[in-house]
Order: structure tokens, then sequence, then C-alpha cells
């Protein structure tokens, strides 16, 4: 009788590649390439390589998305007087920057913003044409939505930042910087001048669903993996059909805080506070500066910040 192994001293059983559903919903037989193994990946995920579909809208999101990282290369070559030599040495810090404020929501000169704007929408459409892809997918193979739902709550924060903010402040200089450090900068400079984003509620609540979903899923994994010589891994058959392992899962949180989740609802609970950490932060970027300049002043007014400084309690 075999002994079930966990991901430390798992064998990798291997059978013949998963083809995937035509479009008809058959199974498939042939495809264009085929598909590979890797004992490395094996190790953390399902070992097969392929076959990849990308269709019309991923082919679209490829190429876009090449040529976005492409003219973001160009833009920071320029910006170094075309030194490969300075671009390897200073690529931490360079960047390929949005049009000055005195161009508003017009098209500034090519170097002066312009290459920006055309790599920026390029970017645009690439990422949008990538989620009509995922839902694509999912339709096809009869899926529910909630991947294309969690990707498009991202892209939600992705269009506020780089989209809609700039557009109701009325400047495309709003919009983030393409590097690595000064893409950093920008965070920090937006919240220094409106007052520290501390104070911002919507921020707040995006931090409590980051740190609550990175808690949910550090939670939930580690009970899979606790009870995985019991099956735990096998989810599915423990939704439908409750066995040891969840039974044991269950026993463990009613035990040590007096409520367990089940086998379902903990990834309701863990995909809702992964999507509503994008959310309200949207939500907290798009109201600074269009509708509360200051968040500091703000929280004063409300009554949670106190004039003068951080109140650290009575002396």
């Amino acid at each position: 009788m075999a002994e079930y192994h966990n991901i430390l001293t798992q064998v990798q059983v291997r059978g013949p590649a998963e083809m995937g559903l035509d479009e008809r919903g058959i199974v498939a037989k042939e495809r264009g390439v085929e598909p590979r193994f890797s004992s490395l990946l094996g190790y953390i995920g399902n070992a097969q390589l392929g076959p990849i579909h990308l269709g019309m809208f991923g082919t679209i999101a490829f190429f876009l998305g090449t040529a976005w990282f492409f003219l973001t290369g160009v833009g920071m070559l320029q910006s170094v007087d075309w030194s490969w030599q300075a671009l390897w040495r200073d690529l931490w810090w360079i960047s390929l920057d949005p049009p000055g404020e005195e161009y508003g929501l017009g098209f500034p000169p090519i170097w002066e913003g312009g290459l920006y704007l055309i790599a920026s929408t390029c970017l645009l459409i690439a990422v949008l044409s990538w989620w009509i892809r995922s839902y694509l997918r999912a339709n096809e193979l009869g899926m529910g939505k909630h991947v294309c739902w969690a990707f498009a709550a991202a892209i939600w924060l992705f269009l506020v930042i780089g989209l809609f903010r700039p557009v109701a402040m009325g400047t495309w200089s709003e919009m983030v910087p393409y590097g690595i450090f000064p893409h950093l900068d920008w965070t920090n400079y937006l919240s220094l001048n409106h007052g520290n984003l501390f104070y911002n509620p919507f921020h707040a609540l995006s931090i409590v669903f980051l740190y609550g979903s990175a808690l949910l899923f550090a939670m939930h994994g580690a009970t899979i993996l606790a009870t995985s010589r019991m099956g735990g891994d096998r989810e599915l058959e423990q939704i439908y059909d409750r066995g040891t392992a969840s039974e044991r899962a269950a026993l463990f949180w009613r035990w040590t805080m007096g409520f367990n989740a089940s086998m379902e609802g903990i990834h309701r609970w863990a995909w809702w506070f992964a999507i509503l950490c994008p959310i309200t932060g949207g939500i907290g970027i798009l109201l600074t500066g269009t509708v509360v300049d200051d968040w500091f002043s703000w929280a004063v007014l409300h009554g949670f910040a106190v004039e003068g400084g951080l109140y650290n309690g009575p002396s």
C-alpha cells in the first residue's frame, strides 16, 4: 500500500499530457505544440508545461504588452542620452515619466511625455484584452467567473491610478512614472502632498483587507498542509463528502477559536478579502486630490486625528 507523500517527500507521478478541451467541449487529441514536463516545477505545482491558448485577445495582449515594454525601454534609454552603460548602471533610478502639468490632458511632444502616453495606451489595451481572454476561457470551460472578477478588482486600481484620477485632476502629470524607485517615490509623494494617506479611511480598509487576506490564506494553507496526510488537499472531495481531514480541521479551529470555516466557505472569505483590498484602495486614491485635498485635516475635522501631530495618549 502506497503511503501518501506531501510536498516535502512527494513522488511525482506522471501520466499522459492533459490536452484540454477543444471549442466544442470535446477532449482534444492534438495541439500545435507537444506539452513538456518539468520535474522542478512539479515540486511546487503541476509538472506539465503547455499547451497555452492565446486566441485573438491573448495575441493582442501579448503584442501590445511587448510594445509597452519596448517603448518604455526606448524612453529610458533616451533619458540617459542613449547610453547602454548608463541604462544598466542606473536602471533602478531612471524612468519614463508622464507629461508635465503644463500640458494638462493634451498630447505633448514625443520626448516630453508623448512616448509615455503611447506606451500607456498600449499597456491599457493589453491589460483589458488579457481580462477579456480570461473571461472567454473561463466561459468556454464552463467555469465560474471568480478569477475574472478578482482580476477586474486589480484592474480597477490600475485604472484609477493611470486613467480615472488623472482625468479627474485634469492633467496626465498625475500618472505613475514607469520605473522602479521613481514609482515608489510617486507613491510617497502622493501621500506627502495630500496630508498622509494613513488618515484616508479607504486606505485603512485596504490595509485591513490586505493583511486579512494574507492571514486567511496562511491559515487555510496551513490547515490543508496539516491535514494532507488524511487527504485534505483533495478539497473538492472534502466539500461534497466531508471526511477525516475536514472533520479534524474543523475540530482544530473550533477548539482554537470557537468557530470554523467550511471547506468551501474559506475560499469565499479569502476571495472577498483579496478583491476588497484593491477596490477600497482604488476608492481612496480616486478621492485623493479630487474630493479631499488634505487627509490629515479631514481626519482632524472628523475626530480621529489631533491637531498639531500624532496623538500618543495622555502625558
